[in-house]
């Protein structure tokens, strides 16, 4: 493999984006022009997630080396036809992926708790990344996160919220409220559905291929039950944020973008966490057993912008994103997008390619991994950029704040504090385990 020409592949200058062409997304000769040109890529975390995009990146480079805590991931990853194809190196800890010089993109489809970790670190040994949602899991990694990409701003860094790239419903949606076809927005409501119940759930065995301390990594140590590994860990607080961020990092993406409120500086400025259930006895923010899923399944969040917007985060159905303007009502999902300005096409002839292009931040519409791989070579920024993912994350981690304190929460989205109120400013920040800390850049 020639390294520096892959290298030279990878820092193509930016091109400006009124001279972007445009690639069907059939075409990817932009990406693997020769093997020489083609990156080289590690993935870390290879579940089920993280095998469906480990199977997207393998159509722009060639994955070398995959790592899993759970050897029966890794290995499962490494003679995947379309992945390893028996030919990648097989790890068990992230670093020893990081530390090799010939890879220039990482993957890191590892449960939430380890994103920011593992994505700082990446970016300290001068990789590309690519992230899974939510990026974060409190709002000192959001801080933390945004630091590093400031400090190392020659790396791509990507999220993967794929509805960026639906371009027949949410990037319609966008577009319609971006161009003020529903008037003034007053109202969003946010259906993220609610988490789900269960327990309590016995101890077991840690499975011998199963590295179940590293797991925990910087959360506490608890002893192994089947239901908080693996997928199910979103509906425990001490490694996600439950739906609010499950399903947030999506839908609060949406609405954010589509509002305008997702720079630096932007946000709500008040939370009100009142009504709100959880499936288990709560105490000053903390669950009172820790043998059942501990997210609330049962929630309506009213979050108040400047501007006098109100964002509704909900558990109730439907799950979509409704925006309610002055000129009409429009709902979108994953499955439709409805409402009187679709139905009478009220975006005719304010939705084409230039918005698309607009949208897409100056580079062509297209899929969304190939969105990612064009960025390495183009410069700039992805259609799904860290930045605007850190204004979605701060309302997602305070609807969580809300929610376990069960309190009306005051914001400064200036400076990013929580205003007046030290109970609920205590879960802004978590300290991590001994050895799990993560860097400050």
């Amino acid at each position: 493999m020639n390294h520096p020409t892959r290298r030279k592949f990878l820092q193509t200058t930016t091109a400006a984006a009124v001279s972007v062409p445009y690639f069907a997304w059939s075409e990817r000769s932009f990406a693997n022009d020769s093997a020489n040109d083609r990156p080289q890529i590690g993935c870390i975390g290879t579940g089920s997630m993280g095998t469906g995009d480990a199977m997207g990146h393998a159509q722009f480079g060639d994955i070398v080396a995959v790592c899993d805590v759970d050897t029966r991931h890794a290995e499962r990853a490494k003679h995947h036809e379309k992945i390893g194809k028996g030919k990648s190196d097989t790890y068990k800890d992230y670093r020893d992926v990081l530390n090799r010089d010939d890879i220039d993109v990482v993957s890191i489809v590892t449960p939430d708790h380890w994103h920011t970790k593992i994505a700082i670190e990446a970016l300290q040994a001068g990789k590309h990344v690519f992230c899974q949602k939510p990026l974060t899991l409190t709002l000192e990694e959001n801080k933390l996160i945004r630091d590093a990409c400031q400090k190392y701003p020659d790396q791509v860094f990507f999220i993967g919220t794929q509805q960026r790239s639906s371009r027949r419903l949410f990037l319609r949606a966008v577009n319609m409220v971006q161009k003020g076809l529903l008037g003034d927005i007053k109202k969003v409501t946010v259906g993220i559905d609610g988490a789900p119940t269960g327990g309590p759930f016995p101890l077991a065995d840690v499975p011998k291929e199963l590295d179940w301390e590293m797991w925990l990594g910087q959360a506490p140590m608890v002893d192994f039950r089947e239901k908080r590994c693996h997928y199910q860990f979103r509906w425990w607080y001490e490694y996600s944020g439950g739906k609010f961020t499950d399903w947030g990092a999506h839908h609060v993406d949406i609405a954010t973008w589509a509002l305008g409120q997702d720079a630096e500086g932007m946000g709500p400025v008040e939370i009100d966490g009142t009504n709100v259930s959880h499936p288990v006895p709560y105490k000053d923010g903390y669950a009172q057993v820790d043998d059942s899923y501990n997210a609330s399944h049962e929630f309506a969040i009213p979050c108040r912008f400047a501007n006098g917007t109100e964002m509704i985060v909900t558990s109730a159905p439907p799950n979509g994103v409704l925006f309610e303007g002055t000129k009409g009502r429009m709902f979108v999902n994953r499955g439709r997008i409805s409402g009187k300005p679709i139905d009478e096409d009220w975006d005719a002839g304010h939705f084409g390619q230039e918005d698309l292009v607009r949208l897409y931040k100056g580079k062509p519409f297209e899929g969304h991994k190939q969105n990612f791989f064009r960025t390495l070579r183009d410069g700039g920024l992805p259609v799904s950029d860290v930045y605007s993912h850190l204004q979605a994350m701060n309302t997602c981690h305070l609807c969580t704040i809300a929610a376990r304190t069960g309190r009306k929460i005051k914001w400064d989205p200036k400076t990013e504090q929580i205003m007046g109120d030290a109970k609920a400013n205590a879960f802004a920040a978590r300290t991590p385990r001994p050895g799990y800390e993560i860097p400050r850049v």
